[in-house]
């Protein structure tokens, strides 16, 4: 569980961060730069987060064990969830962030773990009771009214911002439960099939999306500027995010792990106030509060949650008397 909640510590952080490389000159000089910075950004972001990966299993000494989980059965089905989560989840949410900040991107892309909820259902065939199908109804109407504007005075940047978040919370969603069936034998563990994830979205971004978006160009160019080291610190704080969130995702499983790191939606209010000086509207706290409690419901077990609560506080009240 705490693995689930610094998982989301991190992603919010990593959000922030992401924003701020966002901003600068060169995703910013020319419309080109614009249109194409989402796309760049994710695949820089993905490419050092590999790096990163790398570095870590090294130091570990399990290098080459990654090679061998790839050609397992388990090892396929990581990187059919590399594609969902990264080139289509990733790029939503970096397109999202770009038209309605990180804060509302935060905010709506927590509605994941209740559709993650409702996929385990559908093909893990986990149950879903009825007060999970409650929290998912009232995630939605969180959303719905996040992005409600009375008068009907919404901009169609904000509707495109929140189609690339949806986008993101069903690539998420599909991720995290694919995830946790190809972890569900002995053949790979949690740190390779994160190594396999962001090693396959950079190839595929790096060998079909950049060439047919003719990127690489700009892309080369901002790799050795303050921007990539910029995106080189979030990677290290998402790549931190995903080795504790494919940890809890293989301990507790997808419902329960989602609905942990969801909190990363409050971390990036949070992050956005300290880093960018972005403004914490009454609304966005309210919808944030409804969307994440959803959620929560929706993906995790309430009496479980009581009994862990329950059972915590026995012994803190244990640990004060021997004190």
């Amino acid at each position: 569980m705490l693995q689930g909640l610094l998982a989301g510590f991190f992603w919010g952080l990593d959000t922030v961060i992401i924003g701020i490389a966002l901003a600068m000159s060169p995703f910013a000089s020319t419309e080109q730069a614009i249109l194409l910075s989402p796309f760049i950004s994710t695949f820089i972001h993905d490419l050092f987060s590999s790096l990163w990966m790398f570095i870590y299993m090294g130091i570990k000494k399990q290098s080459g064990d990654f090679l061998k989980a790839l050609k397992t059965k388990s090892g396929k089905f990581i990187v059919l969830a590399a594609l969902v989560g990264g080139p289509i989840g990733m790029t939503g949410y970096v397109l999202s962030i770009k038209y309605i900040g990180a804060g509302y991107t935060a905010i709506i892309s927590s509605l994941f773990p209740a559709v993650g909820a409702f996929l385990s259902y559908l093909f893990l065939k986990e149950k879903m009771r009825y007060d999970q199908m409650l929290g998912l109804a009232v995630s939605l109407a969180g959303v719905i009214f996040l992005g409600y504007t009375p008068g009907g005075s919404e901009t169609n940047t904000n509707l495109v911002g929140f189609l690339f978040a949806f986008l993101c919370v069903f690539g998420w969603a599909s991720e995290a439960v694919i995830i946790s069936y190809g972890l569900r034998g002995a053949e790979i563990n949690d740190e390779e099939a994160l190594q396999i994830r962001q090693l396959t979205s950079a190839i595929f971004y790096g060998i079909i999306l950049l060439p047919l978006i003719k990127a690489w160009q700009p892309t080369l160019s901002i790799l050795p500027t303050t921007t990539g080291a910029v995106i080189l610190a979030s990677a290290f704080f998402g790549t931190t995010s995903y080795l504790f969130y494919y940890k809890a995702i293989h301990k507790i499983g997808p419902t329960k792990a989602m609905a942990l790191n969801v909190t990363y939606s409050a971390w990036a209010i949070i992050f956005g106030f300290l880093l960018l000086g972005e403004t914490i509207s009454i609304k966005g706290v309210i919808c944030a509060l409804v969307i994440i409690g959803g959620s929560i419901v929706a993906g995790g077990d309430i009496k479980e949650l009581l009994n862990f609560r329950k059972n915590g506080s026995h012994f803190h009240r244990n640990i004060l008397k021997r004190v």
